[in-house]
């Protein structure tokens, strides 16, 4: 009735059913009794319309405690004392998970409880790397794809990077292209540099680079990159990935790689991951359903040895997105924030390469935003032969950002009562007369370093 009244999200629908699902187990747990101790046959409840491959035996549900720490601690001895000749080898376990969730067991209570999880002893084994457990459940007939929990044992073997069980499934038999209840392959859950072998052994045994995953439509690729994983993305190039699929966000591998926030010491690996993609032919061209460009979502991340690389290979300094920012926009918005990224560097090379400058009148904003970085605010300033400097300047940086930078704000301030210097005035007219063509000409000019890189708006922390 609900879905004719007003559309619910895809989210909040399978809220209602996993909602649902749980009542009609919790019921059946609490009235299916049977004559085997620990056991119970597994009823309609249990036995969820999985994607990936059913189980060809009536699985059975287990409660018995010991069977449970056996399998948790890896205890091979007492599993082979549990899991004799004659006794049912495919059991659904329910364990509890990590996340919280309101729990109605009767109509009008409600409690906050941990959510329960369908799981077997071949999903437990697996994911712990208990290898010689594992082999002793597959050696007794266990079903390698059973997935009552909406995953299989080769899936959650890759998600916790357990190199030793994904080769132990897949050599019985594991399908490396099942897709979860979440429609994910295993591949998907190769998300981890300690997860770059069963990566491998996975591709070795036929699983597909290019299977999408369900509601994102992203491939391995896009999160090997997303994940800045050099390694994972080198080994899915080597096998055929696609360099110019688009996610349901429009994102290509390089996109998802330029749009992720990480830390200043992973910038090394995300440059490494787009040179990567870009030397196999990425485009940098490629616009997100936002118009954002790989440059855009570089200098949003301010990642400024990514920022040069697409520089390097053509990107459009001054295209605009779809909220009408520029590269420099959106670089100048996040500065504050970003300062142990160095910012700074961002902005000098968009200005060496013919980034529009910022309209005067809008300094005084820039200043009281981007002051915490005097050297942003220095390379804007110096890419203007001349400015009027007026009082609200003084005003709008913060007296202990002024203290702590004290040499650079008096060099600033002061310049509203004097002329730059010659030496400043010659830089600009050289830089204006290459306008349009400044980062192709400088570079090949016979000069002396030190000129060169004070033409390319050198760093000097003072204003003359």
């Amino acid at each position: 009735m609900y879905g004719n009244t007003f559309p619910f999200s895809s989210l909040a629908l399978r809220s209602f059913r996993l909602e649902a699902e749980h009542l009609e187990r919790s019921r059946i747990l609490s009235h299916g009794k049977t004559t085997v101790p620990g056991y119970m046959p597994e009823m309609r409840a249990l036995g969820r319309e999985n994607k990936t491959q059913s189980c060809s035996v009536t699985p059975m549900v287990c409660r018995d405690m010991l069977i449970h720490n056996a399998l948790f601690t890896g205890d091979l001895e007492r599993l082979q004392r549990h899991f004799t000749k004659h006794a049912a080898i495919n059991l659904v376990i329910e364990s509890r998970g990590e996340e919280m969730r309101w729990i109605s067991k009767k109509q009008g209570l409600w409690s906050l409880t941990y959510e329960q999880e369908l799981t077997t002893p071949l999903h437990i084994t697996a994911s712990r790397g208990y290898t010689e457990c594992l082999r002793y459940l597959l050696s007794r007939g266990a079903d390698v794809d059973f997935a009552p929990g909406g995953q299989t044992p080769l899936h959650e073997a890759c998600e916790n990077s357990c190199t030793e069980s994904v080769r132990l499934l897949l050599s019985y038999g594991a399908n490396p292209n099942a897709v979860s209840e979440d429609g994910y392959c295993p591949l998907h859950y190769c998300k981890s540099p300690s997860s770059i072998q069963c990566a491998k052994l996975l591709l070795k045994n036929g699983a597909n680079v290019n299977a999408e995953t369900e509601e994102e439509d992203d491939t391995a690729l896009h999160i090997a990159a997303r994940q800045g994983l050099e390694e994972h993305v080198n080994l899915f190039l080597r096998y055929g990935a696609s360099l110019e699929k688009a996610n349901h966000e429009g994102h290509t591998p390089l996109n998802a790689a330029c749009n992720q926030s990480h830390r200043p010491e992973d910038i090394d690996h995300y440059y490494s991951v787009c040179k990567q993609l870009i030397e196999n032919g990425a485009s940098v061209h490629t616009s997100d359903r936002d118009q954002q460009r790989p440059l855009h979502l570089a200098c949003k991340n301010a990642n400024p040895k990514v920022v040069e690389l697409l520089l390097a290979h053509g990107a459009n300094v001054n295209i605009m997105n779809y909220s009408g920012n520029t590269a420099m926009q959106n670089i100048l918005q996040v500065v504050a924030y970003k300062l142990e990224h160095q910012p700074e560097v961002i902005v000098r090379a968009l200005l060496n390469h013919d980034s529009v400058r910022i309209w005067p009148g809008a300094l005084t904003k820039v200043l009281k935003y981007c002051g915490s970085s005097p050297r942003t605010i220095e390379a804007i300033i110096n890419a203007y032969d001349r400015l009027r400097i007026n009082e609200s300047w003084v005003e709008v940086v913060p007296p202990e950002i002024v203290q702590k930078h004290l040499d650079f704000y008096q060099s600033l301030f002061c310049l509203s009562q004097k002329p730059r210097s010659l030496q400043h005035l010659t830089r600009c007219a050289i830089r204006n007369f290459l306008e349009g063509r400044l980062h192709l000409v400088l570079p090949n000019l016979p000069l002396p370093p030190a000129l060169l890189e004070f033409l390319m708006l050198s760093f000097e922390d003072i204003l003359y």
